[in-house]
């Protein structure tokens, strides 16, 4: 689950082969299943090191909550020490993957607690995405011509089994893949910007008793 980058320092390149997605179980899911938390960890993945104080004026939080949050995710190994940012007595973090990845079968989706848990991730991930949709809407008309062009706001339907939508997933996902073989080579290309690609997929009940909002009535 890549995030928009945000103000601060600029990361390095991610080359196809360090672009290391993290598979949640039981005890991650619960370490990372946190509003702040998922925010801080989306912070340094895209922005790069920073230090509490540092999150905390972006995030709009005290650097008290930011620093207590950043040592919690390091006991759950989503971050760890930066220690050749720092100077003196700051302590810098850095996130030790790019992304997340929920597996449901490895997870008891009848436990309350880890579907708790799961909500609070979801929720977070698609209210990060309608905000990151807004800001684009909202200011798609400061980037270039050729920018403004390139966006894509669709949507599909379907109907399928449950194997033929994984097998949609599964082949979108490989697509999207192939296009990091592009990230090492874009380094340095001046018309290259963070292009960001959101892939929501799930079952829809359109009969009588819950019509298709879209539709418009006869």
């Amino acid at each position: 689950m890549p995030s928009p980058s945000e103000p601060g320092a600029t990361p390095e390149p991610t080359a196809p082969s360090e672009h290391k997605v993290r598979t949640l179980d039981p005890r991650s899911l619960r370490g990372l299943a946190h509003p702040l938390r998922m925010r801080l960890f989306r912070a340094l993945r895209e922005s790069g090191p920073a230090t509490a104080s540092q999150l905390a004026g972006r995030l709009d939080e005290s650097s008290g909550a930011t620093s207590y949050h950043l040592r919690q995710l390091a006991a759950y190994g989503f971050v760890e020490d930066a220690p050749e940012h720092g100077k003196g007595r700051e302590r810098w973090w850095r996130a030790t993957s790019q992304g997340i990845r929920l597996e449901p079968e490895r997870l008891n989706l009848a436990d309350p607690v880890q579907r708790g848990a799961i909500d609070v991730l979801m929720h977070e991930v698609a209210d990060n995405h309608t905000e990151e949709l807004s800001t684009w809407l909202g200011t798609r008309h400061e980037w270039p011509t050729v920018w403004q062009e390139a966006y894509d706001l669709s949507d599909y339907s379907y109907r399928l089994t449950p194997a033929q939508a994984m097998e949609l997933r599964e082949r979108a996902g490989e697509l999207l893949e192939s296009f990091r073989t592009y990230e090492a080579q874009n380094a340095d290309a001046e018309d290259a910007a963070p292009y960001r690609v959101h892939l929501h997929g799930f079952p829809r009940d359109t009969s009588p008793s819950h019509p298709d909002p879209t539709e418009e009535p006869s």
